[in-house]
């Protein structure tokens, strides 16, 4: 049984700063803080378990007070009151409507006044008991109205068990008697039918009566719930589902928000329906065993549909296998939404019993594909709900959050084998924006029209067809002055006037039919060119142009548009003797590696073929400032003195989307790689997400590393640099001050490194120099501004200098140098390595030779120096040697010769648990060199730590020095 309490409000109470204990049994709540009234009012729900109907429930008010220390938990004990929960099992529907209690004070109580307010509640409880005898008192509502609220005489707590002592003398009296009338029945040994009579008047009677007994098995008097078929639970949900709205995601974030072509109901039947393919698939792709269902059933109750799922989860790195409880309920089925919520309990991991993991399953229709089938869209998000406060909670939420991020990348990898993944909403929007434009361009025929159809063509034409009729009907005449034959002259001013009109007019003409000729070539080149390649992709949609200024004040300007990204540009068609031109036209870059990050737009005045075009005016559009919504449809103000007198802008439409997928990613960091010389993985989803966040980046772009450093200005400032694609940003956040910038590749002109200083706290530098004019937005990030206008940004204090800047200079050639460049750099990069091979992976700030190393072993052998070199060749005593020093998997590589007399090698194995509870896995290079005229070796060794806590941040550097000592 199920005891629900209503608590509404208070009335006159003694105090002003308050809360309520609930208490029922051993489970217990407890109400908000409210201050400042004496007349506080809560409208909270409270639902509480009952295995007996002798319990209370007891409400207690608390005064609260903000100085309170640790060992006064609930302040200051105000009143109590004491309902038994058979008292509101007495009543007509189980339900205690709205009432007023007076709050009693305890026996510790410092007023001496006993009166100290009253409160407003009503209960209601669930679950099926014994009917209780009519003869209790109860507190019925006249009305019958559960709704409203009336207010009673008051009723104190004592009363209530003085009601229960009377209920609970009758209740025995009666039950009593009925035991002693089936003793008499028995000796006088009545007929069976008078007997059956008599047993079922007794059973009516007995269940008017209420037990005062306690039962150990008071839940099985719950009516058990009514199993059906998983179609008629659904259908029995509808009707009180239609009035019901889809709930909101849960606190914890979205895990998943995919659409799939099927329709909406036969995606519920796949994901929850009794013996289903997908979570058999589902389970075995996730190692869970001992998976049981059970059945869905109907709670009249709740009104909602249930069941309960038991499973083993598989082990994890961290965790063992262990029992895990889903809870799952409909709170919508309305045939067309489903909404499901789910509590998965695992008490068997560690704090397993203080928090639940919450789960919201969210199915809608979709938008209708464009092949008429049915779309269904599936959200999921979590919560994590904890049943009290403890310190590992931050750990916890982190631990859960990653956990569930695998969990369901396999669940989606699951559903999309057995479903097709619709066309995502961005390529719907971008296909019916470019089909669009695509019916709205004007033929050349319909422009030719509107370019020739004005005054100076049409008098033009007047005048060439008059004067062509008049040579028709004209006769010969007389050949006056110097006038030969078939040569004439005018012979008059008129005549004069009129030739002059007539070659001046045909000249115009003829310049227009020239510049309307060569801006229809012009035409055609690059609109509706389909891009080729797989990566990333960027169309731009040329719609219009607004208040474009012109050159030359007598005339209009026939303006056309140039794009450049990533060095390559795209022209747009010319429009002609307009100053709002409408193109409607589509142009598209061949796919790139790398996500471009600026796209550079200028508009030209088109003069004709013997003239240079002019600007009109020109802008840049940063991708990284823009989200994909904003540039789906946006107006780009252009810059320059006449478009800004004239307010000119573009309305443009811009989509870069990535054709093949995270294969482009991957595909980029192995040439990276290859660069960095050094393996970079494909960051954690929540990882790219929380990166995008922190400085507000659109969601293509994909985080490669990040390093813990410190930014020098006037005071240093400790925070992270992370690298992606397209940008380097820093961020730092000392006491909630937080300092956030980021750089484009494309705007850093050099990177330098400077040598160690007290400056730079010992340890080397990465100074990054920006073009002129370049990163306005991070200045308060620069060192310094130098003469020439380019800020300078200083980074020192890397736990892994070298692995740090090796990686920031490989992104950066890759980005911006041109090849010739690359080339060069990389070798100078390689000599540097060679040279700093001891050093690479040290997490030392400084250079090996100003390393202080501490001697921790020291002993002399009666062996060569040739017979000691045998550990370190590979052979079978160097494998006996580490397996018996408690080293698994050990594993070498052959010497090669990286240097003149300098040997190197690689060397991996595992430590077993009695050297380390971690079990850490260890990666090692070593070289050998030998000491001066041949009087032993020097064997230098830096090893990584794998699989153990902060092992990213260190390393650890062994030397061995074995001289020939002459005994």
């Amino acid at each position: 049984m199920r005891l629900y309490v209503y608590l509404l409000e208070g009335k006159d109470w003694a105090v002003e700063d308050s809360y309520m204990k609930l208490k029922v049994g051993k489970f217990e709540s407890k109400t908000r803080v409210l201050k400042n009234t004496r007349n506080p009012i809560w409208n909270e729900e409270f639902v509480f378990r009952v295995h007996d109907l002798e319990e209370e429930l007891v409400l207690s008010v608390y005064q609260h007070r903000d100085n309170y220390g640790i060992f006064n938990v609930y302040g200051d004990l105000v009143g109590k009151v004491k309902i038994p929960v058979w008292s509101v099992a007495a009543e007509e529907n189980q339900n205690l409507s709205p009432t007023w209690f007076s709050l009693q004070k305890t026996k510790t109580a410092k007023s001496v006044d006993k009166y100290c307010g009253k409160i407003l509640l009503t209960v209601s409880l669930h679950g099926k008991v014994k009917d209780l005898s009519t003869n209790y008192v109860g507190y019925a509502n006249p009305t019958n109205d559960p709704s409203k609220e009336i207010e009673v005489a008051s009723i104190s707590s004592q009363d209530f068990h003085g009601f229960a002592g009377h209920s609970k003398k009758i209740s025995e009296g009666k039950h009593l008697i009925k035991n002693i009338a089936c003793h008499f029945e028995k000796l006088f040994g009545k007929n069976e039918e008078a007997k059956k009579s008599d047993e079922e008047e007794s059973k009516k009677d007995d269940s008017s009566a209420m037990s005062t007994i306690t039962s150990d098995y008071e839940d099985s008097l719950e009516e058990p719930p009514v199993s059906h078929s998983f179609e008629e639970v659904i259908e029995r949900m509808r009707p009180t589902s239609e009035d019901k709205e889809m709930p909101g995601d849960l606190q914890g974030g979205v895990l998943l928000d995919q659409t799939y072509v099927v329709p909406s109901k036969d995606l519920n039947m796949l994901l929850f329906a009794p013996d289903s393919q997908f979570r058999k698939d589902l389970a075995e792709l996730q190692g869970a065993t001992d998976v049981q269902e059970g059945p869905w059933t109907w709670k009249s109750d709740d009104m909602c549909v249930t069941r309960v799922v038991t499973y083993i989860k598989s082990a994890s790195k961290l965790v063992k296998a262990v029992q895990a409880t889903e809870e799952q309920t409909y709170i919508k089925a309305d045939g067309k939404e489903f909404s499901v919520f789910v509590t998965v309990n695992t008490p068997d991991v560690p704090y397993g019993s203080t928090f639940k993991i919450e789960l919201l399953y969210k199915i809608m229709p979709g938008q209708q594909e464009p092949s008429g089938e049915e779309s269904a869209r599936l959200v999921l998000s979590w919560a994590i709900n904890f049943c009290q406060n403890i310190m590992m909670k931050s750990m916890i939420e982190g631990a859960a959050r990653q956990g569930l991020k695998e969990s369901f990348d396999q669940f989606a990898e699951v559903l999309a084998r057995k479903l097709k993944v619709t066309t995502s909403k961005f390529v719907l929007e971008k296909d019916r924006a470019l089909a669009s434009l695509q019916t709205e361009q004007q033929s050349d025929w319909e422009m030719a029209k509107e370019y020739f159809w004005n005054f100076t063509v049409v008098s033009t034409i007047f005048m060439v067809l008059y004067v062509f009729v008049h040579i028709l009907l004209s006769e010969p005449s007389k050949l006056h002055g110097l006038e030969s034959h078939g040569f004439d002259l005018p012979d008059s001013v008129g005549e004069i006037i009129t030739s002059g009109i007539l070659v001046l007019q045909l000249e115009r003409v003829y310049y227009m039919v020239s510049r309307f000729v060569e801006a229809r070539l012009r035409r055609g080149n690059d609109n509706g060119v389909k891009a080729q390649g797989e990566g990333w992709v960027l169309t731009v949609a040329l719609i219009e142009g607004m208040n474009l200024a012109s050159l030359d004040p007598t005339d209009f300007p026939d303006p056309y548009v140039v794009f450049t990204c990533n060095g390559k540009t795209r022209t747009s068609s010319v429009q002609l003797q307009t100053l709002d031109p409408q193109w409607s036209e589509i142009l598209e870059f061949d796919a790139a590696d790398e996500p471009p990050s600026v796209l550079d737009v200028e508009v030209f005045d088109f003069d004709g073929p013997f003239d240079q075009a002019s600007s009109l005016g020109h802008a840049e559009i940063n991708f990284l400032k823009h989200t994909s919504a904003e540039l789906a449809d946006i107006w780009v103000p252009l810059e320059g003195k006449i478009a800004l007198s004239s307010q000119s802008k573009l309305h443009l439409r811009i989509f870069l989307d990535n054709n093949n997928g995270v294969e482009t990613i991957r595909d980029y960091l192995t040439k990276m790689e290859k660069e960095v010389g050094k393996k970079l993985n494909l960051r954690s989803p929540h990882k790219n997400s929380t990166f995008q966040k922190i400085f507000g980046l659109p969601p293509e772009e994909f985080l490669i590393n990040d390093y813990s450093c410190s930014l020098k200005r006037k005071m240093p400032l400790q925070g992270r640099i992370f690298l992606s694609a397209r940008i380097v940003g820093f961020y730092a956040n000392l006491f909630g001050h937080k300092t956030k910038f980021f750089l484009l590749w494309e705007d850093i002109e050099d990177i330098t490194v400077v040598s160690p200083s007290w400056s730079t706290m010992g340890s080397p530098a990465l100074v990054i120099i920006l073009r002129e004019g370049r990163g306005v937005d991070a200045r308060h990030g620069a060192k310094c501004q130098d003469e020439e206008g380019r800020l300078h940004f200083c980074f020192h204090s890397f736990v892994s200098f070298n692995v740090a800047s090796r990686t920031i200079m490989a992104l950066w050639r890759t980005r911006t140098l041109p090849l010739g460049q690359k080339e060069q750099i990389v070798e100078e990069q390689q000599e540097k390595d060679e040279k700093l091979a001891l050093s690479e992976d040290t997490a030392s700030y400084l250079v090996v030779e100003d390393v202080q190393m501490s001697k921790v072993y020291s002993t002399e052998l009666p062996v060569t120096v040739k017979s000691l070199m045998r550990m370190f060749d590979g052979g079978d005593l160097e494998h006996r040697v580490m397996s018996k020093s408690g080293c698994l998997n050990y594993a070498t590589t052959s010497w090669e010769t990286v240097a003149p007399d300098v040997s190197e090698r690689q060397v991996s194995y595992k430590f077993i648990r009695f050297i380390s509870v971690f079990g850490g896995e260890v990666t090692s290079t070593q070289q050998k060199s030998p000491i001066a005229n041949g009087a032993g070796w020097i064997i230098n060794e830096i090893m990584a730590l794998h699989d153990v806590p902060f092992g990213d941040h260190f390393r650890v550097r062994f030397n061995c020095t074995l001289p020939l000592v002459i005994m």
